[in-house]
């Protein structure tokens, strides 16, 4: 069972509790002394003198945690020291073997941000194995946050948020042989009916009578159909006259077709490639539960990508669903190609912005590594600045690549009227001039996600695996347009 949030007022004498003290406090508040006998306080005393950030004391019936809060440059960076801090908490928690804790806030708005950095460290993925001690439920399995600055919907908001962050974690931790295109597409549909929006799978033969050839041709070498699906979330009240619309790369598996990877340490991850349709899920999930008055529709084509039989093969053409037609020189760029379909769909809800996410490219990685998120579109600059002050707040950052005309040189083709290969140069901003072509129409920003969706290696409350990069950024986004 995951771990959950709750909200009060107080918190009882004998209770596990963790105080966030402000920033440069020497002296322990009176708030957070009341039942400490001598020898305590003076211990909390004396590390809030040595400059201690995070430290505990045992009264035995039950424990003290303190988070002296730091001052960063900006209150974003504020706030991510002390998810940070949560994160750093939860180890000890953990020894402690502590089941419940209460969040007190002397600071003006510390709770919440400990409390995602707890809450996101705390993620387990459920897994597969079959011994009782892996089967075993954390200790720890609620969080009750106490602040002034706070309400019970405050609190219920961010459970919401990390529950849908949890949700697109699993998706990318699970592997294809539990998780094709079909079972995906299932997957979309339970988390409709618990969240609240409608789902619509679009199978083989209606993504045939569409003639979605980029989806259909990245297909062709798979024993496994594809699946099209379409979630919209449309609350009564919404404040958007056209709807948003999220655009989710679902390649469940990637082999690279033909242009088959290298191994190991590259095939053997592939299974996250679908990170994208986890963020558009996440994200209505997060939106339909708490109930954001904003239209959304989310688009997610998804297959896997393999070498089998008819495959796709380098050299091929093949016609688009809007009609282009592309000369496919590597079939391991072929995330560009699914995308490509699902952008074009859009066009026909007339949409005020499309957002579209995926693990596109090598090359995102090698030029800001997994720290942040390579975005580029053609959206204003107002919403560009927008969604970067949502990245800064959330700590999912983002750095703009330009997609300046030149780029369109990359991917010419002499037989067809674009490659879906750009040169070595530039690789993440070619596949971004690609999915250009197919956005005619409305204002879009294309957010690759190759670098944090997965990581190989833990780091601080984003883990090891799935991460659910971009659903807390584009979260915080949407709920601002609203």
């Amino acid at each position: 069972m995951p771990l959950s949030l709750a909200y009060a007022t107080d918190f009882p004498s004998f209770a596990d509790t963790v105080f966030i003290l402000p920033a440069g406090t020497t002296e322990l508040p009176i708030s957070a002394a009341a039942d400490l006998p001598e020898p305590a306080r003076q211990y909390v005393t004396d590390q809030l003198a040595a400059g201690e950030k995070l430290f505990g004391i045992n009264q035995y019936t039950h424990r003290h945690y303190y988070i002296v809060a730091e001052e960063k440059k900006t209150a974003d960076l504020t706030a991510e020291a002390l998810r940070k801090a949560g994160h750093q908490l939860h180890a000890k928690l953990k020894a402690d073997k502590v089941p419940e804790l209460f969040i007190n806030d002397l600071t003006e708005n510390g709770a919440l941000a400990v409390a995602e950095g707890l809450a996101l460290t705390a993620y387990q993925f459920e897994g597969y194995k079959t011994d009782e001690k892996s089967r075993k439920a954390p200790n720890l399995q609620l969080l009750t946050l106490i602040s002034p600055a706070l309400t019970a919907e405050k609190v219920q908001e961010l459970d919401y948020l990390l529950q849908s962050v949890y949700l697109a974690r699993d998706l990318v931790n699970m592997p294809y042989s539990h998780l094709n295109a079909t079972q995906l597409a299932q997957r979309f549909e339970q988390a409709g009916e618990e969240a609240g929006f409608h789902v619509e799978v679009l199978d083989l033969v209606r993504i045939e009578a569409l003639r979605m050839g980029g989806l259909l041709a990245v297909n062709q070498g798979s024993p496994e159909p594809p699946t099209f699906t379409i979630m919209e979330y449309k609350p009564e009240g919404a404040t958007n006259a056209k709807p948003i619309i999220l655009v989710g790369k679902g390649v469940v598996y990637d082999t690279g077709g033909l242009s088959l990877k290298p191994t190991p340490n590259s095939m053997d991850l592939m299974k996250c490639d679908m990170a994208g349709s986890a963020v558009v899920v996440g994200v209505l999930s997060a939106l339909a539960k708490n109930q954001v008055p904003l239209h959304v529709i989310g688009l997610v084509p998804a297959t896997d990508n393999r070498p089998g039989g008819p495959a796709l093969a380098p050299g091929d053409v093949i016609t688009m669903y809007s009609g282009l037609t592309v000369e496919v020189m590597n079939t391991d760029a072929e995330g560009r190609l699914i995308l490509a379909d699902a952008l074009a769909f859009a066009k026909k809800y007339e949409p005020e912005l499309v957002l579209d996410y995926a693990t596109l490219t090598g090359s995102a990685v090698r030029a800001i590594g997994v720290e942040g998120i390579v975005c580029m579109g053609t959206a204003s600059e107002e919403v560009l600045g927008q969604l970067k002050q949502a990245g800064n707040a959330t700590h999912e950052r983002l750095v703009e690549f330009p997609l300046w005309d030149e780029y369109a040189d990359h991917i010419k083709s002499s037989i067809a009227d674009i490659s879906n290969l750009g040169k070595a140069e530039a690789g993440a901003i070619s596949a971004g001039k690609f999915l250009e072509r197919f956005t005619e129409g409305y204002p879009w920003v294309h957010f690759d996600i190759a670098g944090p969706a997965f990581l190989t290696a833990p780091d601080s409350y984003r883990g090891k695996g799935g991460t659910g990069s971009a659903v807390r950024l584009t979260y915080e986004f949407l709920k601002k347009q609203a």
